[in-house]
């Protein structure tokens, strides 16, 4: 499987946000995060690791919006 579990960094610990996400797309909103079940996710955040091998996303609140 290609998917990955999407975590959301907070005070340097990675909380889980959304699993078996198959999808992220910038939008004006935010990040769109779809899973392989078809849910969605929007949040204003960065992404700041990629680690595909280990199928994770991590990503961090935009505080500047």
């Amino acid at each position: 499987m290609c998917e990955a579990n999407a975590y959301l960094r907070k005070d340097g610990n990675d909380e889980l946000f959304l699993e078996m996400v198959d999808r992220v797309v910038p939008g004006e909103e935010g990040l769109l995060l779809e899973d392989i079940f078809g849910r969605r996710k929007v949040i204003k955040a960065k992404i700041v690791e990629l680690a595909l091998v280990d199928h994770r996303i991590v990503l961090e609140k935009d505080e500047q919006n």
